[in-house]
């Protein structure tokens, strides 16, 4: 086992090592020379470890299909690898389709997800011959039998009355839910016919997903249980379960690996009569959220006595909005001395026009941080720069994956003439 001094191993990329005076390297690069040439605030990604990861996920899932959930973290670079590894690609946009396309993903090896799919979308779906589009409504049949020329191979989504144990704003699963039929009501059944009675529509199986970010087998163990039964009763060839495994972001939190996830999947859609082959799991954190470091520069150190300390970096909320959104929590670090104590409490806060803009709200870090110093919060790899904003007019950062001492770009940091390249002054 690595020693990563104050860096726990289960938040540090598969290839992070710690050298004899404390500095992190990603990659067999040190964070110090990565900021050097590209900057901060700075996305690093492990790219063996997103490798490492979606092989754990194949391994573990065996002959079903394992599909990246996009959404986590949708660039080109990263459809690359995920063609590579022979994955799917979840989209739930144009502009997700499009990154799969342009990085290589086959069309045919490509799921469209989305509550309010536009015709847009739709068309590019059909005209590029997408594996499976997702049906998650009744007015989204109406707009498929309306621009269907020849025959689209479909998943109904059905919600299946699961409480995920998780935050309210990424549950999915419950009967109150924007996402897919009701199975409660009756929904589910009746868009089941309907698309089994349409002449362009072929209905391959059926699809849920009960929420983000959840820890407790038992959901998943009742959701498997009510759709399987559901395929069955329908006599359908397969089944989605969708993803939301929890990972750790926390130094205290403990969770099963993404191999353990699969190999129970597996084991439990098998104790349902569900063929391997034709099951289907779509993990997108679980692959991507480790994999990453932020990287930003102090610039504030406000201390109010009997108070609080404010430790202000050159990013915030505008390239990681999940503590503000959901409360999310992380932790920090210093990358050049991982060897030092991190034992003194401060907020570390963005540089936005928002009190909200805290990162860590409790944050450990050595009691003599200076200004132009780095900190760390690791496990950012996914909805960090996806969810990203030019909030306060900010660039957004960029993104540079790392692999056996090489470093790409894989997004370019945005200048501030991007900014206005949309606008129309007068």
């Amino acid at each position: 086992m690595a020693d990563l001094g104050a860096l726990p191993e289960h938040l540090a990329p598969l290839t992070a090592v710690v050298d004899h005076v404390g500095e992190l390297s990603v990659g067999g690069l040190a964070v110090s020379e990565l900021v050097r040439r590209f900057g901060t605030p700075l996305f690093i990604y492990d790219e063996e470890h997103l490798r490492s990861r979606m092989k754990e996920a194949v391994n573990g899932f065996g002959r079903g299909q394992v599909i990246y959930a996009s959404k986590a973290f949708p660039t080109i670079a990263m459809a690359k690898i995920v063609s590579e590894e022979g994955l799917w690609w979840d989209a739930a946009s144009l502009g997700e389709m499009q990154a799969g396309l342009l990085g290589g993903i086959e069309p045919a090896r490509m799921v469209l997800h989305g509550n309010n799919k536009s015709i847009e979308e739709l068309r590019s779906a059909i005209e590029n011959k997408v594996g499976r589009v997702v049906v998650d409504s009744f007015d989204e049949l109406d707009r498929l039998e309306r621009i269907v020329d020849d025959v689209i191979q479909v998943w109904v989504r059905v919600t299946p009355g699961i409480e995920a144990h998780t935050h309210a704003y990424v549950r999915t699963g419950q009967q109150d839910s924007k996402f897919g039929f009701n199975l409660a009501n009756g929904d589910a059944e009746r868009a089941i016919a309907r698309v089994e009675a349409s002449s362009h529509l072929i209905l391959s199986g059926l699809h849920c997903h009960i929420g983000s970010q959840v820890f407790a087998l038992e959901s998943f163990r009742e959701a498997i249980a009510i759709m399987a039964q559901l395929v069955q009763d329908n006599d359908l060839a397969e089944l989605c379960v969708g993803g939301g495994f929890g990972v750790a972001y926390l130094r205290d939190e403990r969770v099963p690996s993404l191999g353990d996830w699969m190999s129970w999947l597996r084991q439990t859609l098998a104790s349902h009569g569900l063929a391997e082959e034709r099951t289907f799991v779509e993990p997108g954190r679980a692959i991507a959220a480790t994999a990453a470091v932020t990287i930003y520069t102090v610039g504030v150190i406000k201390e109010i006595p009997g108070v609080r300390t404010y430790v202000a970096v050159d990013g915030g909320m505008s390239d990681n909005p999940r503590p503000v959104l959901y409360g999310s929590g992380y932790e920090a670090y210093v990358p050049s001395r991982l060897f030092d104590v991190h034992d003194t409490k401060v907020a570390l806060v963005g540089k936005h026009c928002e009190s909200g803009d805290v990162l860590v709200r409790e944050a450990c870090l050595p009691s003599d941080l200076r200004v132009g110093e780095l900190v760390m919060t690791p496990v950012t790899g996914a909805y960090g720069w996806a969810m990203g904003s030019n909030y306060n007019k900010l660039p957004r950062p960029a993104v540079v994956g790392v692999r056996r001492g090489q470093a790409r770009l894989m997004v370019r940091r945005e200048s501030i003439d991007d900014l206005f390249h949309l606008e129309l002054g007068l």
